[in-house]
C-alpha cells in the first residue's frame, strides 16, 4: 500500500504528501524508502519546478514509528551494529536527497513535526507553518541524542547556535509563533497548504534554471570556506544565467506590461555570430 501521495495542482508544482494519518505520518523504514524514491521520481520530471512537502491529516510527521519500525532490506548476514547503521542511513539519506533535488522544496508544516519529522522540514529550503504546528527535537527526551538526520548541522545555520542549543539540549516543544520568531519557519498561515501552493505557483513563473542554480548556491555557500569563494561562486552562476535570454525577456515583458515567459534559451544576440 502506498504511503506517499503525489498530486499536481499546477502545471509546474508537485505536492508530495506523507500519507499515514492514522499514526501521524510516523516514519517507518518502508515510508522513508518510499519517500526517498518518490522525491527522486518527481525531481526527474522536468516540468516540475517547485515541490511542496506536507502531511496528511493533523500532523506533518511525528518522527520515528516506535510501534511499526520495519526492517531495512538487504541485511542478511549482517550483525546488529551494521543493521542499525543501515537503518540510520535510510532516514538520513532523506536529507541529502532533498538537498540534491534541482527543485526548491517548501515544507507546509500542518501539525506536529517531531524528531525526524522536524529534520525533514529543516531539509527543505522554505518552511511554512499552520498555527497548530509544533516542533520538537525528541531524541534527547527518549534517551538518545537530538543530533540525527543532520539536525546539529542544519539547525544552527537556520536559527543560530543559541536557539539551536536550546532546542536540541532541552527537547522542549516549540509552537508556531515561537518558530516564526526564532526563524525556524518564515510564515504562519491558517491555510498553510494554500499558502505554500500560492508561493510555489509564483516561483514556478521564474526561470527553472535560475531556481535550480539559486538553490545550489544557497546550499553551497552554507559550506563554503570564505567570503571570496562565495563571491566567486555567485558571480559565475549569475554569469551563466546572463548568457540566457531570460534578462532580455524580463525587459521586454516589463516594456509590454506582461508577465515574462522564461525559456532558459541562449541569447541569440550573443551567439548568432552577428
Amino acid at each position: 500500500m502506498t504511503q506517499v501521495r503525489v498530486e499536481r495542482p499546477h502545471e509546474h508544482v508537485a505536492v508530495v504528501t506523507l500519507d499515514r494519518p492514522d499514526v501521524l505520518n510516523a516514519l517507518s523504514i518502508d515510508l522513508a524508502i518510499e519517500l526517498d524514491q518518490t522525491l527522486l521520481e518527481v525531481s526527474r520530471d522536468n516540468s516540475v519546478r517547485v515541490i511542496v512537502l506536507t502531511g496528511a491529516g493533523r500532523a506533518f510527521c511525528s518522527g520515528l514509528d516506535l510501534k511499526d519500525y520495519g526492517v531495512v532490506p538487504g541485511i542478511d548476514g549482517l550483525q546488529v551494529g551494521q543493521i542499525a547503521q543501515r537503518s540510520m542511513r535510510v532516514y538520513s539519506r532523506l536529507v541529502t536527497t532533498l538537498r540534491s533535488l534541482h527543485q526548491p522544496v517548501i515544507a507546509a508544516v500542518n501539525g506536529p513535526a517531531y524528531g525526524g519529522g522536524m529534520c525533514l522540514a529543516m531539509a527543505c529550503e522554505m518552511r511554512f507553518a499552520a498555527p497548530s504546528a509544533t516542533f520538537n527535537a525528541t531524541g534527547i527526551v527518549n534517551g538518545l541524542t537530538s543530533t540525527e538526520m543532520a539536525a546539529a548541522w542544519l539547525l544552527p545555520r537556520q536559527i543560530g547556535s543559541t536557539h539551536a542549543n536550546d532546542l536540541l539540549l532541552t527537547g522542549r516543544v516549540v509552537e508556531a509563533d515561537e518558530a516564526l520568531r526564532i526563524g525556524l519557519v518564515s510564515r504562519v498561515a491558517d491555510d498553510v497548504l494554500q499558502e505554500a501552493l500560492s508561493t510555489a505557483e509564483r516561483m514556478a513563473t521564474f526561470s527553472p534554471y535560475g531556481l535550480a542554480m539559486t538553490k545550489d548556491v544557497i546550499w553551497a555557500n552554507l559550506e563554503i570556506g570564505s567570503l571570496a569563494a562565495a563571491v566567486e561562486l555567485e558571480d559565475r552562476n549569475q554569469l551563466m544565467l546572463g548568457f540566457t535570454d531570460n534578462l532580455p525577456e524580463a525587459i521586454r515583458a516589463f516594456a509590454q506590461d506582461r508577465q515574462p515567459v522564461y525559456t532558459d534559451e541562449p541569447r541569440k544576440d550573443l551567439f548568432d555570430g552577428s
